[in-house]
């Protein structure tokens, strides 16, 4: 059924998932215009509309938004852009940026940054903010983790293109998209780095805070990458307070695993974060008593968004010095106009995040024979580690089917160790400890057992054929 008309669906049925790709290409050929960015809009949730309609629609799309300015958008639209249609693919291989829209947006939104990084040396892909079943997107767990989903579709996506160097991923996001970047970041290893515009991690932190609503999974130990947050000028306490804007958590101040840039932009709003708006604004807008820079100094710090972007990913992705050197120097050092930019940098406390996969990593380099006093260190860590009992059941089986005894029954000695009355762990352990000739603590193990469950078929077996056996004091 139609969600918007409540009619029976005709034809496709599956999600659509438009793809835009911006990527590096060797000179030559007919520039697009900003139109055919427009031009885009039109087919996002449904592909087979014509010439014709796709037209009608670019055109009540600028009419609507141009406003007083019309003549001067028209130009605007009119004009070549960096980027060419269908141009040869530069040889060699790029790192990716997927860039996630902001809430029920477009994926041309900022194709002037995405266009930017492309020249640079970045593969970019980016789809539509949309709902898991609708095309606008609902702000609730479905609506951020459809977007999330997205994401990780096209970084599989990218890994299918020949240039593509899918080892070095960077997720990037606007608004509603700079909070759907960092969920997927905390379902999603392959990301390994975060650029959020003014981000709703900042503006919707309900959805992480650890609280009744959040996702309880995305945790700054989950995101253990390091990150670019690209702000608005900061609101007083007082604007704050007005707008019923939550101050009491930051996700961003939790991050302590991650080297954390937090720049703050003082000529711009949050709407400017978008290359769209920059073009559509009103002169209106600028004339606002509240606006107290032009629009020409709002785009130049957009711009300076651009290369401060450029530069982290520079940093983060393909290892440069020199975008390490200038994503740590002072604005001053880089030649940033004076006053635009303000910045904050949080080092990394140095020390693995305590996550499962960090867990397994020490555990493969220190000993499976060290799982106890490792958990109790990763456990005391602030990120809220654990593994319940099911968790370390399915790990312990799956190590034992592959022919991991002794690893096995370390898995299952730290699973009694964290939950003593879980029986089937007790057996787990009594097995394992049977079969690799520990004799003396199997039967210690199955008397375990028998106390928690006294109908215990194995653990009866067991005691009964090992009766002579005494347990070291």
């Amino acid at each position: 059924m139609d969600l918007d008309t409540g009619d029976p669906v005709v034809g496709e049925r599956a999600r659509p998932i438009q793809t835009i790709v911006w990527y590096p290409a060797a000179r030559g050929g007919k520039p697009v215009i900003y139109q055919d960015y427009l031009d885009t809009i039109a087919t996002e949730d449904d592909f087979t509309r014509t010439v014709g309609e796709v037209k009608r629609r670019t055109d009540t799309l600028v009419n609507d938004n141009a406003g007083t300015r019309r003549e001067a958008v028209l130009r605007d639209i009119s004009s070549p852009m960096r980027a060419v249609r269908d141009a040869r693919a530069e040889a060699g291989k790029y790192p990716v940026v997927i860039y996630a829209p902001s809430y029920s947006s477009d994926p041309t939104e900022n194709a002037d940054l995405c266009e930017y990084l492309a020249s640079h040396g970045y593969i970019v892909l980016s789809s539509p903010s949309m709902g898991a079943h609708t095309r606008a997107m609902t702000i609730d767990h479905e609506g951020v983790e459809g977007q999330a989903a997205d994401i990780s579709y096209l970084i599989a996506y990218a890994a299918s293109l020949p240039q593509a160097d899918i080892s070095k991923v960077a997720a990037m996001g606007w608004s509603w998209g700079g909070l759907a970047n960092v969920v997927a970041a905390a379902k999603d290893a392959r990301i390994k780095a975060l650029v959020s515009l003014d981000g709703s991690i900042r503006y919707f932190p309900r959805f992480v805070d650890g609280g009744k609503e959040a996702l309880r999974y995305v945790t700054p130990a989950r995101v253990a990458v390091p990150m670019l947050f690209v702000g608005a000028r900061p609101g007083t306490v007082e604007a704050l307070n007005s707008a019923k804007t939550s101050t009491e958590y930051s996700f961003l101040n939790q991050m302590t695993y991650s080297d954390v840039y937090v720049l703050s932009m003082m000529p711009m709003k949050h709407a400017d974060f978008s290359s769209f708006h920059l073009r559509m604004a009103t002169d209106e807008e600028y004339r606002d008593h509240e606006r107290d820079y032009t629009r020409a100094e709002v785009q130049l710090a957009h711009s300076w968004v651009a290369r401060y972007t450029r530069a982290f990913l520079d940093a983060y992705l393909k290892k440069d010095a020199g975008g390490l050197a200038f994503i740590n120097n002072t604005p001053t050092a880089n030649k940033a106009p004076p006053h635009m930019i303000a910045v904050d940098v949080r080092r990394s406390k140095g020390e693995p995040a305590p996550t499962r996969e960090n867990f397994v990593a020490r555990l493969a380099t220190e000993g499976f024979d060290r799982a106890i006093p490792l958990y109790d260190h990763f456990a005391a860590q602030p990120g809220a580690f654990t593994l319940d009992a099911n968790q370390i059941e399915a790990w312990g089986e799956a190590l034992y089917a592959m022919d991991k005894m002794e690893q096995s029954r370390e898995v299952f000695r730290l699973g009694t160790h964290l939950y003593p009355d879980k029986v089937f762990l007790q057996a787990d352990l009594g097995e394992l400890e049977a079969k690799s000739g520990q004799t003396e603590t199997a039967v210690e193990t199955y008397r375990r057992v028998l106390e928690l469950d006294p109908n215990n078929a194995d653990a009866a077996k067991y005691l009964k054929e090992h009766a002579a056996v005494v347990s070291t004091p």
